[in-house]
Formats: structure tokens, sequence, C-alpha cells
């Protein structure tokens, strides 16, 4: 009799483990053609929590890393992103992107990573410094994580967007609550699929799946997430900035823009890694 291939069951991933959602509901999902690839979780705001109580755990001991350490696990992201080109790209073009947009979009999430694992032990040169007082003591600012920061994707392009929001929070030592791209969130959940078989702690990188409309107030109000960095349409800002204002939290947005602005090098440097980093000052007397 002939043979019924084996699907794969897509999980988003929570606190180095691969869950399903708290409510049982999934939505099918369409290729590019209109042929049924899946059933996606829809993450409801109670997994958001889960998540960010895993972040939160996972935080100190990633905050305690040596920045060189961090560089490191970066760079071998990109290593393991660079050995698994083709899939990504397959995985891309199955959901709408043209194959050599699909390489290039994966080429430039590998870069991506390795860019900001080289700022590793760098941004704090420049984002901190000794600071000229008037008495017999140093004055100087350091640059400390903020804690959880909850990443909201661009649908497009979903794993260049992704992780170029990603990899500049938890290259200072914060951890990050992802809601993936909601059209097109394979390509995250087989991100998931790297993380979890790399060298990054469990819980320092979560992705969510499911619809934004469900999730993005809980984004926005929970007291836990220190930080957003979000692509937001004008009526997800507005929640966004309310919610933000009433729980304190820092946000920083990135305009949602096609494949060819990502690839751009203003798309990344220094300024995405000081949104979510917290200037410390000490003092301490010369000669002690």
């Amino acid at each position: 009799m002939p043979r019924l291939p084996v699907t794969k069951t897509p999980k988003p991933y929570v606190g180095g483990a691969f869950i399903r959602s708290e409510s049982g509901r999934t939505r099918p999902l369409a290729d590019a053609t209109g042929t049924f690839f899946a059933h996606v979780p829809l993450c409801t705001r109670k997994d958001l929590r889960n998540a960010v109580e895993a972040a939160a755990k996972a935080g100190p001991g990633w905050a305690r890393r040596t920045a060189y350490n961090r560089g490191q696990i970066l760079y071998r992201l990109g290593e393991m992103l660079e050995a698994r080109r083709a899939e990504f790209a397959t995985a891309l073009t199955r959901f709408g992107a043209r194959r050599a947009d699909a390489l290039r979009e994966v080429d430039a999430a590998t870069d991506r990573l390795v860019h900001y694992a080289g700022w590793a032990d760098k941004y704090e040169q420049l984002l901190g410094g000794v600071n000229p007082v008037a008495g017999p003591y140093f004055n100087f600012t350091v640059s400390e994580p903020m804690g959880v920061v909850g990443v909201l994707a661009p649908a497009a392009p979903p794993l260049l967007g992704l992780l170029s929001l990603v990899a500049p929070v938890i290259v200072s030592g914060n951890t990050v609550v992802a809601l993936a791209s909601e059209p097109r969130p394979y390509p995250a959940i087989l991100l998931g699929e790297l993380l979890a078989t790399s060298d990054l702690p469990a819980g320092v990188v979560n992705v969510l799946t499911g619809r934004r409309a469900d999730l993005v107030p809980t984004f926005a109000t929970h007291a836990h997430l220190r930080g957003l960095s979000a692509v937001a349409d004008p009526a997800e800002r507005r929640a966004l900035d309310l919610g933000a204002a009433e729980s304190v939290k820092r946000v920083r947005y990135t305009p949602d823009a096609p494949l060819a602005a990502w690839l751009r090098d203003t798309a990344q440097g220094l300024e995405p890694i000081r949104a979510f980093i917290e200037p410390k000052t000490t003092w301490h007397p010369i000669g002690a």
C-alpha cells in the first residue's frame, strides 16, 4: 500500500522546549500555492506569560556571561544558519519568496548574527566611559541589560526581520519573547529548532506563534516586559504606546519595509543595542 508521509507539527519554542498552545487552538497554514501545509498553534496570553517567566528565569545567568562568550554563541548561531542555508531558503520560497530573494534573506540573516556577535565585546567602550568629576574619586558609566524584552516581528521578511530585532537585544544580556510573523510563521519555527540545538541557554530566546490582535495588548501591558522592539502598524503603535506608558517600558519601533531595506547596512549597528541597555553610574574613591 502507498506510504503516507509524516508531516511536521509546528510548535512554538519556549524555555528550551517545544510547546503546544495552552488553549490547544491552531489555524491551518497554506503555502504559496494554496496547498495545506500544517496547523500552526495560536498562542494565548497565558502562553505569553509563561514565556516571560522562562525568559526572566534565564536572564540572570545570560547577563552574567562574559561579552566574549555571548559573542561566541551568536557567532555559532550564524554558523548553524549557514549550514542550513538551503533548508531555510526552501522554507521561504514555499511561502512566496523568490528563490534569489530567499537566498539573500538567509545570507543576510547569517551576516546579521555575525555582525552583532562582533559587537558583543565592543559596545561597552562606546556606550560607557569614565566621567570627569571635581573630586578625589572615579566616576564610571557602565551598560547593563534591561531584562526581558518583547519582540514583534514584521510580516515580511519573516526570518531576517525577526533576527534583526532579536540579535541586538540579546547580545547585551537581555532575554527575548518574540512573536513570529503572523502570515509566514514557519521560518521562525525552523529558527526555534535551530536555537534548541545551539549553545544559547534555554529561555534566552522564546518564539511564539499566533494572532497579533490576541497578543499585542498583553505585550503592551505586561509589567515584567521591560522593553519592546516592534514593527507595528499605527493602530498597534497606539496600543503599545498606551500600554507601555502604563507599565513603564521602553519601546523602539522599526519601520515596516520591504526586504531591500532590511538588507542595508542601516538596518544594523550600535543604535539597536543602545535602545535596550540601561546606563549605571558608579563612584570609586581614588587610592582605595
